[in-house]
């Protein structure tokens, strides 16, 4: 039986949305397409430097040879190597993260609103976790050598529960996967968040919500 052209436009519309949920970014037309900082980005990244410029270190990122910064409040520090610091992975759906943490260090609840995301412990042990749209908490600790996957936007986070400091290596499937901590957001974003949209959320009061903000300044 033929398709009545609704039927055949839902079902074409229908195809576009399963694909764009199931993809991450758009897949390369190139063999390499290192890209060019100096100029504004498009949707599907930057434009591509001239071939004849390209070496070898156009390949290659150092930028999480050394720790990152673990002197705040949460014991804990992220250098992530994304499109912006790293041209080479302009077009290729990827980006590398590391994570450091000081004994009981936390990089709090967080999205990453464009990537799906697989944390490697490198050392240390932590307890990671994620939450899903359906409030399931998934948590475990983890210790040296395992792996775990974080589906594209779920809130989780990563807590070093061991005596010694701990070491994370994260790749993500976008080349700007974007970051949104849970608690920055609603606390610390400039303008504020309404006290009474605080109040009515996570029940504090006005002293608990400046108390709060007064550490994202």
């Amino acid at each position: 039986m033929a398709l009545s052209k609704s039927h055949a436009v839902s079902i074409a519309l229908l195809a576009f949305f399963v694909c764009a949920v199931v993809s991450s970014d758009p897949d390369p037309l190139q063999d390499f397409c290192i890209g060019d900082l100096n100029v504004v980005p498009g949707i599907n990244g930057f434009p591509c430097r001239n071939s004849s410029t390209v070496t070898v270190d156009d390949f290659i990122y150092s930028g999480i040879v050394n720790s990152s910064n673990t002197t705040n409040i949460n014991r804990s520090g992220a250098i992530f190597g994304t499109v912006v610091r790293f041209p080479g992975l302009n077009t290729l759906g990827l980006s590398i993260a590391r994570l450091d943490f000081l004994p009981e260090g936390i990089i709090p609840p967080h999205t990453h609103p464009r990537a799906s995301e697989m944390v490697y412990v490198e050392e240390g042990t932590v307890y990671a976790a994620i939450v899903t749209a359906d409030n399931r908490l998934f948590a475990r600790v983890m210790n040296r050598g395992e792996v775990m996957v974080i589906p594209r936007g779920l809130i989780h986070w990563q807590m070093n529960v061991g005596r010694t400091n701990a070491k994370i290596i994260a790749t993500l499937n976008s080349q700007l996967p974007g970051i949104q901590f849970i608690a920055r957001s609603m606390f610390g974003s400039r303008p504020e968040v309404p006290d009474e949209v605080l109040e009515k959320t996570f029940f504090l009061d006005e002293r608990s919500i400046n108390q709060v903000r007064s550490n994202f300044v």
